[in-house]
């Protein structure tokens, strides 16, 4: 459908013909990127509007629908904001959610005399839906403000209900006591309504924040893209193909591999010190001086096929800046470090004959203000929908167990990151939950608190993953939690395909207190 009387150039938009899930086509509208003249054609980079960026690809002009082309429009030279020079314009999504701050800024604000005012539905309403990936549904909350005035939701048809009680001896604990009812209910009164809502606001800005612009410099070792720095160039896949091990991987994003091996067809990488090479000449060579058969660092846990090891950033720093470099390829939202010195990594590997294969990986600051227990997180992707994810993270926790400390995922999460994220807490949660058993005819009961030191979950996550289930409603003057046959159904069958589960037994790790160490 392509016009050669039109000349199409960077920045056109226009619809792309493309294959959609179910193998059928669509014309999605796409940007134009980049153009490229390669014998015989010409070919263009496209990035699909409203899509993920690893969909982006090099189309041909016959899947162009020229009748529907758009230009780019015309724009200052300097970009302005408020009609002050050098400014970045700001999105409509960033000034939503600056005004959603000043909202809660004000709402959250401790005053003297005065009573703190109600936030609105609507604001919270508003702070879901521009955070949360358009993958994931979110079902809708009880209003704060509804709740306020006492509103009864229909709690108690065929589901499990849970009472939330105050505990009076914690002035610091606000979300308190989960207590079971003949159907499994349990309740959490809350010393007042604001304290709720500070909870409610605090745990969703903690956990769907996708913003990606750091409010400011951090002086640790943070991951976090700073995505004012993306250009034209970043935009783009730079490698077309990967060869690591027995597999071949196609990337998502971009990754700064040196410039001279973003022309080859193929790059390979020796699948157990991941040094990259420019042929499979090369890395035959390589094979045979190469006397690494797992990653380096210490093996701190095994069980079957599995293993995993420790790497010390600073202790094996090229093996680290590879594997960086590597996992660049599939993660958009986190940067590159060349100064790996402030990182642990641990690397998941699947043991054969030949050695023991990389299958994924998380790092995590030596020292974390934010009590951040994870900062990248990766399934390669021929091990992806394997439960090999969930099991990442299930051992970032028992790391934290055993450090004796509650952690929470570097922000912001990747779509497919913010999904298995989602799916372990709501898993480790509602396993609690339906463990809970009568205490001399008595509703059991346990606190949020509690929940979060028995899984190492912080708090925050915790109740935001009572929004997320939407378990929280208000009846009869409590807050309380209510699992509904679906939920307890769809947790057991999910329970029953998670085969690979830690064992804590397996794991041979003693932490170390990285703030008494003058060098890493």
């Amino acid at each position: 459908m392509a016009d050669s009387s039109v000349d199409v150039i960077e920045g056109c938009r226009l619809p792309v013909l493309r294959k959609n899930q179910e193998n059928e086509d669509e014309w999605p509208l796409a940007e134009i990127l980049s153009v490229k003249e390669i014998p015989g054609r010409k070919l263009y980079y496209v990035h699909y509007i409203d899509f993920n960026k690893r969909l982006d690809e090099w189309v041909t002009p016959e899947r162009l629908d020229m009748k529907k082309l758009q230009f780019p429009k015309k724009e200052a030279k300097t970009p302005t904001k408020n009609g002050l020079p050098g400014s970045r314009p700001s999105s409509p999504e960033r000034e939503v959610r600056k005004s959603l701050d000043l909202n809660l800024q004000t709402a959250t604000a401790p005053s003297r005399g005065k009573t703190l005012p109600t936030p609105k539905r609507k604001a919270e309403s508003v702070s879901l839906a521009t955070q949360v990936s358009p993958a994931t549904p979110v079902p809708s909350l009880p209003g704060l403000a509804e709740a306020s005035q006492v509103s009864v939701y229909p709690a108690v048809r065929d589901t499990n209900t849970f009472n939330l009680k105050s505990n009076a001896h914690d002035d610091h604990e606000q979300l308190t006591s989960l207590t079971t009812v003949h159907q499994h209910f349990i309740t959490l009164p809350f010393c007042n309504d604001q304290s709720l809502a500070s909870h409610y606001y605090s745990a969703s800005d903690s956990q769907d924040s996708s913003d990606g612009i750091p409010s400011a410099p951090r002086m640790t070792g943070s991951l976090v893209s700073d995505r004012s720095h993306d250009d034209i160039v970043t935009r783009m896949k730079n490698i077309d193909c990967i060869e690591l091990g027995r597999h071949r991987l196609k990337p998502w994003y971009f990754s700064p591999y040196p410039q001279e091996l973003t022309t080859l067809p193929i790059l390979y990488l020796c699948e157990f010190c991941l040094k990259y090479l420019k042929s499979l000449k090369c890395l035959q060579r390589h094979l045979t001086k190469c006397n690494l058969r797992h990653p380096p660092g210490n093996e701190i846990y095994r069980k079957g096929t599995i293993s995993f090891f420790e790497i010390d950033g600073r202790k094996n720093k090229t093996y680290s800046q590879n594997l960086c470099l590597l996992a660049k390829c599939f993660l958009d939202h986190k940067t590159l470090y060349y100064d790996t010195d402030p990182f642990l990594f641990y690397v998941m590997t699947e043991y054969d004959s030949k050695g023991f294969h990389i299958v994924g990986y998380f790092s995590k600051e030596k020292e974390s203000t934010e009590d951040y227990n994870v900062a990248c997180i990766l399934t390669l992707p021929p091990y992806q929908r394997r439960g090999y994810g969930k099991l990442l993270i299930e051992f970032s926790y028992e790391l934290s167990k055993v450090e004796g400390k509650t952690g929470t995922p570097e922000k912001p999460l990747s779509d497919l990151g913010l999904l298995s994220y989602r799916s372990y807490w709501s898993q480790t949660i509602l396993e609690i939950l339906m463990d809970l058993k009568p205490d001399n005819g008595e509703r059991p009961q346990i606190t949020i608190n509690e929940i979060s030191e028995i899984t190492s979950v912080k708090k925050e996550d915790v109740i935001s993953t009572l929004q997320y289930l939407n378990l929280i409603n208000y009846y009869k003057g409590q807050y309380i939690l209510t699992l509904s046959e679906d939920i307890v159904e769809g947790h057991e069958r999910a329970m029953q395909k998670r085969h690979l589960p830690i064992d804590p037994k397996c794991l041979h790790f003693t932490p170390k207190d990285w703030s008494k160490r003058g060098k890493w």
